[in-house]
């Protein structure tokens, strides 16, 4: 019965467009990219998705034509297509779908059952995305693919993952004596993936966003050796805020391209620091990716985790607006006029969701290596669905942690070690409360798996995903 009514769906709202757009009628503004021949509007590959909620969030969920069942299904066609796309509402909620490079928006469908269509020309080959409009959908999981072309189809990657894997780790340093440490760093100027189809050149220690997470004692003699890729444009250095001396560092570590620098220090405070790139503009360098953290571990070490991780939040000025694709360059007007076009964790979109998200069990000690690049705003960290058990504020490792922590506050260039047991399996934002910014990007999950508790958590109904709270 369910599938005979999906067929039908497809069949009268694809009579019901075709014949507004014989007509000349309303629907005609969804197919903006067709030329004006009513003849052209028959389309050559018709798709049907329907909203869907489940385990995996909000997506559009493939009905027949091959991709029956499939959430988010990448959706083939060859060049030249006329494409029609039938949207069902399956959940009963407000949603509708866009492919904003063929200028193609379909009205929105609420209510079970209800659909709308969006037919257009597919006059340009590549990989484009389609997605709910509506605030928040999008990151809750409703986006998909749209490939025009083989040769598309077969496209790889044609920008590097620079986000850096939050797990990227290294081991405690134990309860070990102060020693001699050697720690060599390059600077690389490598173009990465800001987002799904869009690229940027970033400014990085190692290729990565943030840099490698440098972890020593309290009392190690630090030699850092900074080298400056050869093929480099700008001159780069290292500002350590562990470090005591004039720059942190960065007064002797001005490192020309093709060129390298050493420098010695003590590591005399235990503590959670920030270090970047101090050459002018300062605020460019950071924005462009060069942050990372030193951990200063206290004398015997820090207690056993579990797991632990090392997450920055960061943010970019870029010349195109937000989700425009192609290549996108540095814009110092809007980095001095403080206005971010992306907000991220780990340098890129999707960097702790679609591609390195946080894994844990249930009654694990996760412990949190959270700093700020910024370079200007502060972070509200928050866990939503969690409530960090300790909170070791501004980095500082010797003072006793705050108990029972909703959001820390977080400047840029500073940092905190934070510490949750998760007792209850599933998904969990890691977010900014200034809740705005997760629509430029700044969003991240912690996936826990293990044993459902319904002592502490139960509910008849499948999650909302993308609410938050």
């Amino acid at each position: 019965m369910r599938h005979s009514f999906l067929l039908s769906a497809r069949v009268y709202s694809a009579l019901f467009v075709l014949l507004l757009l014989a007509a000349g009628g309303a629907a005609r503004a969804q197919t903006s990219n067709l030329p004006n021949s009513p003849a052209s509007y028959r389309p050559d590959v018709s798709f049907t998705l329907e909203t869907h909620i489940g385990a995996k969030g909000m997506t559009f969920r493939g009905v027949g034509n091959g991709i029956d069942g499939v959430d988010n299904p990448t959706l083939k066609v060859p060049p030249g297509a006329v494409v029609q796309i039938t949207l069902i509402d399956g959940d009963g909620a407000e949603h509708d779908i866009s492919v904003p490079e063929f200028k193609a928006l379909s009205n929105h469908v609420m209510g079970m059952n209800a659909s709308t269509v969006i037919v257009f020309r597919a006059d340009q080959a590549g990989r484009f995305d389609y997605f709910c409009t509506l605030p928040g959908h999008r990151q809750a999981g409703m986006e998909g693919k749209l490939v025009v072309g083989e040769a598309a189809a077969a496209q790889a990657v044609e920008a590097a993952d620079i986000s850096r894997d939050p797990a990227d780790v290294p081991p405690p340093v134990g309860a070990r004596g102060p020693g001699q440490v050697h720690f060599t760093l390059t600077t690389e100027e490598v173009k990465g993936r800001l987002a799904d189809g869009t690229t940027y050149t970033y400014w990085t220690f190692d290729g990565k966003v943030p840099g490698p997470l440098l972890r020593v004692r309290v009392g190690d003699s630090v030699t850092l050796t900074l080298k400056n890729a050869a093929g480099s444009h700008m001159i780069h250095s290292i500002d350590l805020h562990a470090v005591t001396g004039p720059g942190g560092g960065a007064a002797v570590m001005q490192v020309p391209p093709g060129q390298e620098r050493s420098f010695t220090f003590k590591a005399l405070k235990p503590g959670l620091y920030v270090y970047h790139c101090a050459t002018p503009m300062v605020a460019e360098h950071i924005s462009n990716g060069m942050y990372g953290m030193i951990l200063v571990e206290p004398a015997g070490g820090l207690p056993k985790a579990d797991k632990e991780f090392y997450v920055m939040q960061g943010e970019l000025y870029t010349t195109g607006a937000y989700d425009q694709h192609g290549a996108q360059e540095f814009d110092v007007n809007k980095l001095l006029d403080e206005q971010p076009t992306y907000f991220v964790f780990n340098g890129e979109v999707g960097a702790l969701t679609k591609y390195h998200p946080l894994h844990a069990k249930v009654g694990d000690r996760v412990r949190i290596f959270f700093g700020v690049g910024g370079p200007n705003f502060t972070s509200s960290f928050h866990v939503i669905g969690e409530i960090m058990d300790r909170v070791y504020a501004w980095g500082s490792l010797v003072s006793p942690p705050v108990r029972d922590v909703q959001t820390v506050s977080v400047p840029p260039g500073g940092a905190a070690m934070v510490e949750l047991t998760p007792e209850v399996p599933g998904k969990y934002l890691l977010v900014d409360h200034a809740l705005s910014r997760m629509e430029r990007g700044l969003v991240g999950y912690l996936e826990v798996s293990g044993t459902a508790n319904p002592a502490i958590y139960r509910s008849d109904y499948p999650p909302a995903p993308g609410s938050g709270h």
